[in-house]
């Protein structure tokens, strides 16, 4: 994006009705093809608001590097708009009565799709899935979550396109590890990587090999990431003939390039510019549950934050509710766990109650005296405690200061250390090295509700992602015991067991489930945002514009 280009947009923000100005030359009459004046034909702009951290889904943990994995690779499965498995290079879902899924729940067999191709033209097959499985379990690689693959006891090839997994134990979640998000993980090339040592530093990882419907053509880093169509790509090349994905930090940015009409899709609106995007003429302002949740995590190896009732005293001494009311627009549904609220084993849990003076009883009892500076004291240690969120949107801020304001009158001195979303989720970031007291971010779900990566002291970092370095026995064995059977509604008692036990340790502070608003270009077909881990899914279907300005139609 050019420098005078950015400025004038920025100065255009700068007041609303300067804004309003800004846009009123694009409200003229449709083109002769009945298309907006702003629009592209056969090119799409979205708007967002980090790049990703990397680019080979084993080492990245941004929801911004799920969205371009979506672009660039193909899974075995994606989550479609209904959060349903998907068949990409699989044919068909494994299961029981295909016999995809042995009596036992411990054989899987999958099914690929023959004359996949890679993007410079070499087969993809069974092998590749192969050589991505001893690469995630390879111990010189920095994987960041192997959940789910270390439980493989055996894998067989009968032949190129077939891969027979046995498991360890039965595990109902392991079909996720071949779709997309999380532990999840394509196959990748092995006749581009299979004779490196490592892939931590692999040029891959910045300049990948596509088997999805779009080719990285260029990486502006803080700028852009631009694609062409992937010739290759097994349904056939995309519809549109270019797509840019425009790194955007500021959401006030994003609005304003979205009025302006420099990109098409401003996904994730922030909850005070949901009115402003319903007014703007030619876009479409949609609204849907998805599965993020935002919640406080709490570093309970720290010394300060050790004890559960200094971590239950800060539950109920932030009045949560006003700080979705005001800063939240009152717009997402409050959360109760980490389990997706529509989801069939969401667990019925309470709300921690807004108690300031039960609060200062909790701290009392934990052994902190107040002492002459205003801090909690208990013997060497004193109560300063770092509150870190992504520097993303002004709400982060907004609401690091109400908490810090709130918990100042108990003694709890917070510090505010935030961080770009590209380093608050790496690898070498506070949250995976434990450099951390407290933080304020949003996660996603997928379907199935497993979370035993995120709160089993088996998953502690670098062996995952329990962050929160919860090593509970109770929740380690009901959240490894509700993946052991296929049984749902044993499934649902054990979630409510972990769920109980997660309340009343406090690990975190689950607040919202995002009740998100997308808004695109009404020029844009075919755009269906998810509520699971992607927006991206379905990117071959999207179209810009009248027919004759597409790519090749595809097949689906």
């Amino acid at each position: 994006m050019k420098i005078s280009k950015a400025l004038r947009v920025l100065s255009c923000f700068a007041a609303l009705t300067l804004v309003a100005a800004c846009t009123k030359s694009y409200t003229a009459q449709k083109t002769a093809a009945g298309l907006n004046p702003w629009t592209i034909p056969g090119t799409l702009r979205i708007g967002i608001p980090d790049e990703p951290d990397n680019l080979n889904p084993m080492f990245a943990h941004t929801a911004e590097t799920d969205e371009v994995d979506q672009l660039i690779f193909a899974p075995l499965f994606r989550y479609d708009d209904r959060g349903e498995f998907y068949p990409e290079l699989a044919t068909v879902l494994p299961s029981y009565s295909n016999g995809g899924i042995s009596t036992d729940g411990r054989r899987i067999t999958i099914h690929l799709r023959r004359g996949v191709k890679w993007a410079d033209g070499a087969p993809l097959t069974a092998r590749d899935w192969l050589f991505t499985y001893h690469a995630v379990m390879n111990n010189a690689n920095n994987t960041k979550l192997r959940f789910g693959w270390d439980n493989i006891a055996s894998v067989i090839l009968p032949d190129d396109y077939t891969i027979v997994v046995r498991l360890k134990a039965p595990n109902a979640d392991f079909l996720g590890n071949l779709a997309s998000g999380g532990a999840a993980y394509p196959p990748l090339p092995e006749h581009l990587l299979g004779k490196l040592p490592d892939l931590n530093r692999a040029n891959f990882n910045n300049s990948p090999l596509s088997s999805g419907p779009w080719i990285l053509q260029r990486w502006n880093h803080g700028s852009s990431l631009e694609f062409i169509p992937n010739p290759n790509y097994w349904r056939g090349p995309p519809k549109l003939q270019h797509l840019t994905l425009r790194v955007l930090p500021n959401a006030d940015t994003q609005l304003a390039q979205l009025q302006t009409h420099e990109i098409d899709v401003y996904p994730g609106v922030n909850e005070d510019q949901i009115e402003r995007v319903k007014s703007i003429p030619g876009i479409i302002a949609q609204q849907r549950l998805v599965a993020n949740w935002r919640h406080v995590a709490f570093n309970t190896r720290r010394p300060t934050l050790a004890d559960q009732r200094v971590r239950l005293a800060i539950a109920e001494a932030v009045d949560w509710d006003r700080i979705l009311a005001t800063i939240y627009h009152g717009v997402n549904i409050r959360a109760h766990s980490d389990v997706y609220p529509r989801s069939w084993a969401a667990p019925n849990i309470p709300l921690y109650k807004y108690d300031p003076t039960d609060a200062r009883r909790l701290l009392h009892d934990a052994g902190w005296t107040m002492g002459s500076d205003g801090v909690l004291h208990k013997g060497p240690l004193a109560m300063h405690v770092t509150l870190s969120a992504t520097t993303a949107t002004h709400a982060n801020e907004q609401t690091e200061v109400q908490i810090q304001q709130d918990l100042k009158p108990l003694g709890i001195a917070i510090e505010i250390k935030n961080y770009p979303t590209s380093l608050m989720f790496a690898q070498s970031g506070p949250l995976y090295t434990g450099n951390y007291d407290m933080e304020w971010s949003i996660d996603t779900n997928g379907p199935d509700p497993d979370n035993e990566g995120l709160w089993s002291g088996r998953f502690i970092p670098p062996k995952g992602a329990d962050t929160s370095w919860v090593n509970d026995p109770t929740i380690n064995a009901d959240s490894h015991a509700a993946i052991l059977t296929y049984d749902r509604a044993k499934r649902k008692a054990l979630y409510q067991k972990e769920e109980d036990r997660i309340h009343a340790l406090v690990p975190a502070i689950f607040i919202y489930w995002e009740d998100q608003y997308n808004a695109w270009n009404s020029d844009v077909k075919n755009y269906k945002p998810a509520p699971f881990i992607a927006n991206n899914w379905n990117s071959w279907e999207w179209e810009v514009g009248p027919p004759s300005a597409q790519g090749t139609p595809t097949s689906h």
